[in-house]
């Protein structure tokens, strides 16, 4: 299993996983593909207004097409949804964290899709394990 961290590492392009070369290679090929989609939509989004793509092409286009600053702002961007993707995500059956919200003399369930009082993530959430 990977930590929240690991997972916005190599989102980001900076895994320091140093295990099968074949699986990290087929893993960095996966995110090029994902993120020059990603980059052509931004583009294809902005050629109505020729200054912003201007500074978008100037940001994030690069010659190895490894989008790193286009992945660095899109984890940024999108971290609180993925991590509520992986903590909660009621389609999996995701029973791995414990649903409970309050301390140990208020506990309660929590009412529905891991979450206490609104978007509150209990805060035995706050560190997912390594293994």
């Amino acid at each position: 299993a990977r930590s929240f961290a690991d997972i916005g590492d190599i989102v980001r392009g900076k895994d320091l996983y140093l295990g099968d070369k074949k699986e990290k290679d087929r893993l960095q090929s996966t995110l090029k593909r994902i993120f020059q989609k990603i980059y052509n939509n931004l583009m294809e989004d902005l050629t109505n207004d020729q200054t912003k793509k201007d500074g978008a092409q100037k940001r994030y286009n690069d010659a190895k097409k490894n989008f790193y600053r286009l992945r660095e702002d899109w984890w940024t961007a999108n971290r609180h949804t993925v991590w509520k993707a992986l903590t909660c995500d009621v389609k999996s059956g995701n029973n791995y964290f414990r649903q409970t919200c309050g301390d140990e003399k208020t506990g309660t369930l929590t009412p529905s899709q891991c979450r206490c009082n609104g978007d509150q993530v209990p805060t035995y959430l706050d560190y997912v394990p390594q293994y």
